[in-house]
């Protein structure tokens, strides 16, 4: 079966795999920016299908996949808020830590050591797929998002987080996070494999998915957060995207 699966870039996240539940470890940038990105997520499912999330379990009845779900970050959540989550990583030393974690949290969560190729190959079908910070590490972006695409039911939902490309991201994404501040090990990204967000939104309609919206992840280092932008995504951004 054809895999857009890069071992080389698996490799890098098998070796920090320990340490995807310490907040001030190799980890820490995704800790930062995990309320925003919840935010922007739950944000869009309420959206969608008209959830309220002030009520208990809003979730419920969603089935929801995480593929590159590593230590578990954004499966929890989910899985607090009453949905069926599956997370699934291509590096096999995380499912061991994300399971781990999630009992020691009282938490139910399907997690399996496989790739968004083979889901789509067994007929697999979610009602979110959460794709954050994965498409900038596979061999074939197109190839890889074809997968997430099958991976949906009709009028499902997909939410895609990743890098820009341009001078502003290699300084801040590569120089800044991996060599200044020292957040990321050296060579976690290549400039290369980021793509910006007219790119994407070709990818996604080429897949047959229909981009809603796009917005910005900023940090401010003077109050040490990130935040949702509506005009700046020259860094960090996402999207959402339904299946027709």
């Amino acid at each position: 079966m054809q895999t857009t699966v890069e071992p080389s870039e698996i490799a890098k996240f098998e070796a920090m795999a320990a340490e995807w539940w310490d907040p001030e470890g190799k980890f820490k940038p995704l800790h930062m920016l995990n309320p925003c990105r919840l935010d922007y997520i739950t944000d869009q499912i309420a959206g969608e299908f008209d959830r309220d999330l002030s009520a208990q379990a809003p979730l419920e009845g969603l089935r929801i996949l995480d593929i590159g779900c590593g230590g578990g970050l954004l499966c929890e959540p989910m899985a607090r808020l009453g949905a069926t989550v599956v997370g699934v990583d291509a590096a096999a030393r995380n499912i061991p830590v994300a399971q781990t974690h999630a009992e020691q949290s009282g938490l139910e969560i399907d997690y399996r050591h496989t790739t968004a190729e083979a889901l789509a190959e067994a007929g697999e079908q979610f009602d979110v797929v959460l794709n954050m910070e994965v498409v900038e590490h596979v061999a074939d972006p197109q190839d890889y998002l074809d997968a997430c695409a099958r991976l949906l039911r009709p009028g499902g939902l997909h939410v895609c987080s990743t890098i820009n490309r341009n001078p502003k991201s290699f300084a801040m994404a590569i120089v800044g996070a991996e060599y200044v501040m020292r957040w990321l090990p050296k060579g976690t990204h290549e400039w290369k494999r980021f793509i910006t967000p007219d790119e994407l939104y070709g990818h996604l309609r080429a897949a047959g998915l229909d981009p809603v919206d796009r917005k910005g992840f900023v940090f401010n280092p003077v109050t040490w957060r990130w935040s949702l932008s509506d005009r700046d995504l020259s860094v960090n951004y996402v999207t959402a995207a339904l299946r027709p």
